[in-house]
């Protein structure tokens, strides 16, 4: 079991956090997801006619995001949220990357909702997870770079567990040894708004549709929600 939480100082900085944190078990990942690749391909069609487009700057779930970076120190347009960042590529190449099918689900659901999404493999997590801000003694090893180490600034806020940190900036990018594999079976899923009292009802239909995606694939998944409110669950 693993618990996550929300250290008291970004709790108080963010006292309208909602974060989904959805976990599977027993995930399949060699098997066809045809529910992911149909997901995929419709909003890649719903795009390419113009009926849809991935949220951006404007908006204001990414405008959301923008701020917060930039209370941490972070210049959200070099360095972007992940749903800011994911959404960009895809309105520039008109596709979504294929990485693993837990991977594009989560993609997926967040591109669809405008809502930052990511992932760990449970099984590479040493102790609990945290959501804090960095002291700068801190070390992350960025997805694909596993030859690579980084150090967040002081009062950057990432996820860390008792090893290293396995997000910088929030949710900007992930480590590479929690990374999501078509090998990994235990997995949790993070979906994230810091506007909950305006966006929180997409931030829990995504996890809906993200645990839809899931099910089939799975032995076991839940939804729990951490908040200010519940800075701790265990999952």
């Amino acid at each position: 079991m693993t618990t996550f939480r929300i250290s008291p100082a970004v709790a108080d900085a963010f006292p309208d956090t909602l974060i989904a944190v959805v976990t599977a078990t027993g995930i399949r990942g060699t098997e066809p997801w045809p529910a992911t690749t149909t997901a995929l391909e419709a909003l890649e069609a719903q795009l390419a006619d113009g009926a849809w487009t991935p949220a951006d700057e404007s908006d204001p779930r990414i405008e959301a995001w923008h701020t917060a970076y930039r209370s941490f120190g972070t210049n959200p347009r070099r360095i972007r949220p992940s749903v800011d960042a994911l959404g960009r590529r895809m309105t520039k190449k008109g596709t979504l990357p294929r990485i693993t099918p837990a991977v594009d689900s989560y993609n997926a659901v967040s591109v669809h909702h405008g809502l930052p999404a990511g992932a760990f493999d449970l099984d590479h997590v040493t102790g609990d997870i945290e959501i804090r801000y960095a002291d700068g003694t801190e070390s992350f090893t960025p997805l694909g770079e596993p030859d690579t180490v980084e150090n967040p600034k002081p009062g950057e806020i990432i996820y860390t567990d008792t090893t290293d940190v396995l997000t910088r900036h929030w949710n900007h990018r992930d480590a590479h040894r929690t990374r999501v594999t078509d090998a990994s079976t235990h997995v949790a899923f993070v979906l994230e708004t810091v506007a909950a009292t305006r966006d929180g009802h997409l931030l829990k239909s995504a996890a809906d549709e993200l645990q839809s995606l899931l099910q089939p694939h799975s032995e076991e998944n839940a939804v729990l929600y951490l908040s200010p409110a519940h800075p701790d669950i265990t999952a």
